[in-house]
């Protein structure tokens, strides 16, 4: 098997990195496929907006719920079986959206999808596995690059095709191309050792993550809708407590735990993951309140009156640089360090922050602050999984990464809370409608150069690359004499 890998590292690398970026970005289309039938939902599934929403909530739970696990499974059985097992979910949860006419299996069926999405940190962690050292920043940068020019090209593409087709083809074509993807894997993608086998599943470790997540992600995106000091509010928010500080006692006394909290505590580790919750808010702001002025009626006097067809054509150009300038990242992190690339990331996503507070009245000036984040965020989230991966043993390197992975999500989910309380505080009337104010919007951009900046200065902070101890390289006998086999670097 190990002779296998290597001579597949040898002859294929291009086709294993274009599998897994072709990967990357039919999951990340995943999460934008529904954004042009939001307003149609509550007729197309009979039911109210409120529950409508869930469509879109659910996709985001399943995926921070189920990624750690897949991530610590990949370790234990091989990523590329759990990238194939991924893959299902991700064609049974289209094509059941596909046939769904009412809101029960539209909601299991976009549940799948958001389970799937598991193979976006299982491939970049796969990658270590089966790719030279000297391509591997490269290959991790285009991978992660991935994620946004999903994003970018599947908001256009899916308001064309509600515009000029059928909302089912649109789940169609999803489950048609996660099968592409699934038949791309089982030929192109060589198998790996498990570098954590022997290792037993930490279930009681997975359930108590799993539940820790589901109520804060549950607080934190409907608590603005249900009342920040609501009882449902406030009581997720207790049970997150309580289920994550029992979850961190049960993972440390656990000989084989879901994820090693010795090694995440460790400073590098710990570090970037906060870097990641901050770039993630960064990220996600801006994707939030370029739309909304995009479509926002003229007579506003601060909207630009587009379609959403027009408004997702604005946004693309910033996901195609995304991972245009994915290969300029993996030279920085080659010549300078991961850490020197997520710092230069996060204060050029700062950069588009600034330059947005004076180019917000024009479509082309919303583009060009969309790719100069854009351009951050792709060195950013090229460098986060480097530092991971150069940080933690082999045999964690698909649980610490899918953490990460839950860490950038956490980031997301809290920009969409923030965001949206300053946009639903600071308002402004059109005739009988309330809408977000222009400094409404202005107020979330400087949150979001705020917090682009801080990740900054928390990434300053991670310490210079030293090589992560590999248990797996040693003799079963040396295996406890080898510092850091269960715990990372602090240096």
């Amino acid at each position: 098997m190990a002779s296998t890998a290597l001579a597949d590292r040898a002859s294929r690398p291009g086709g294993v990195i274009a599998t897994l970026a072709v990967t990357g970005i039919v999951a990340s289309i995943m999460q934008t496929l529904v954004t042009p039938l939001l307003g149609e939902l509550p007729r197309i599934l009979d039911t109210d907006a409120s529950n409508a929403s869930w469509v879109v909530t659910i996709t985001l739970l399943a995926g921070a719920v189920f990624g750690p696990v897949g991530g610590r499974l990949g370790d234990l059985y091989g990523k590329r079986r759990m990238l194939l097992v991924c893959c299902v979910p991700l064609v049974a949860g289209s094509a059941l959206c596909a046939l769904s006419s009412s809101l029960v299996p539209m909601l299991i069926g976009r549940g799948l999808q958001g389970i799937g999405m598991g193979v976006i940190p299982l491939g970049i962690s796969l990658l270590r596995d089966v790719i030279a050292p000297e391509r591997l920043s490269g290959a991790i940068a285009l991978v992660s690059s991935s994620l946004g020019i999903g994003a970018a090209l599947g908001l256009p593409i899916a308001a064309a095709v509600v515009q000029y087709s059928s909302w089912r083809v649109l789940f169609w074509a999803a489950a048609a191309l996660a099968l592409l993807v699934t038949l791309m894997i089982w030929f192109l993608v060589p198998g790996t050792p498990a570098s954590a086998a022997g290792q037993r599943f930490d279930a009681v470790g997975a359930l108590g993550l799993g539940g820790g997540v589901l109520c804060l992600l549950l607080a934190v995106s409907k608590g603005a809708d249900w009342g920040w000091a609501s009882g449902t509010t406030l009581g997720l928010f207790a049970g997150a407590a309580a289920l994550l500080l029992t979850w961190g006692w049960w993972e440390l006394r656990t000989d084989d735990p879901l994820v090693d909290l010795r090694t995440t505590a460790a400073p590098r580790v710990l570090l970037t993951n906060a870097a990641s919750i901050l770039v993630g808010f960064g990220m996600y702001a801006q994707s939030l309140i370029s739309p909304q002025l995009l479509q926002l009626p003229e007579a506003t006097g601060y909207g630009l009156g587009q379609s959403m067809l027009a408004m997702g054509l604005w946004m693309a150009p910033a996901g195609v640089t995304m991972m245009l300038v994915s290969p300029v990242g993996g030279r920085l992190t080659n010549a300078r360090g991961p850490r020197f690339t997520l710092v230069l990331g996060s204060l050029v996503i700062a950069a588009g922050y600034g330059l947005a507070q004076p180019l917000l009245g024009s479509p082309w000036g919303l583009m060009l602050v969309g790719i100069v984040i854009s351009t951050g965020v792709g060195f950013a989230y090229g460098a986060m999984p480097a530092l991971i991966m150069s940080s933690v043993p082999r045999s964690e390197t698909g649980s610490a990464n899918s953490f990460n992975t839950l860490m950038r999500s956490l980031g997301t989910s809290s920009a969409a809370a923030v965001i949206g309380v300053v946009l639903a505080q600071m308002t402004t009337t059109l005739g009988p409608v309330s809408l977000p104010s222009e400094n409404g919007f202005r107020v979330g951009l400087l949150i979001g150069g705020v917090a682009a900046l801080a990740a900054a200065a928390v990434a300053a902070l991670i310490s210079p690359a030293r090589p992560a101890p590999d248990p797996a390289a040693a003799p079963d006998g040396d295996r406890a004499a080898v510092p850091g086999a269960r715990t990372a670097p602090t240096g």
